[in-house]
């Protein structure tokens, strides 16, 4: 059961500290082309690898120039974290490419034009009552 807490402890300091390197710390210009953020870090039970979940807002040419940023300081990100963090081994560092939020606004838009056609059609949603007409 420590071991849990000890591994979602790092995981939490490795989002952080990540954040802050990727504001202060990467210089790579291609990082920079669009709004990341860091969504989930997942960290094995060893604590030797580190999955690290980004969003990019942008187009798909920026997400591609931003992954490719994150995997050119992927070294450098690490060696940080170990010194950051006082590990004796860093963890191996994977970025992965995170689409929920995309995915998510997705459904909205769906839902959205969804709810137009049924108020354009007159159709009456499940849950809502008709008003009386006296």
């Amino acid at each position: 059961m420590a071991q849990g807490r000890r591994v979602e402890r790092v995981a939490a300091l490795i989002r952080k500290e990540t954040s802050e390197l990727l504001i202060h710390g990467i210089r790579d210009e291609r990082v920079h082309q669009g709004m990341v953020s860091i969504t989930e870090v997942e960290v094995s039970g060893d604590l030797q690898h580190c999955r690290i979940f980004v969003s990019v807002f942008g187009e798909q040419a920026q997400k591609d120039e931003v992954m490719d940023g994150l995997e050119a300081a992927r070294g450098f990100l690490r060696g940080e974290l170990g010194r950051r963090l006082q590990m004796r081994r860093a963890p191996e560092i994977v970025f992965k490419l995170d689409l929920g939020i995309e995915k998510g606004t997705t459904v909205l838009h769906l839902l959205g034009e969804l709810e137009r056609e049924r108020d354009e059609r007159g159709d009456v949603t499940e849950g809502t009552e008709l008003p009386d007409n006296p």
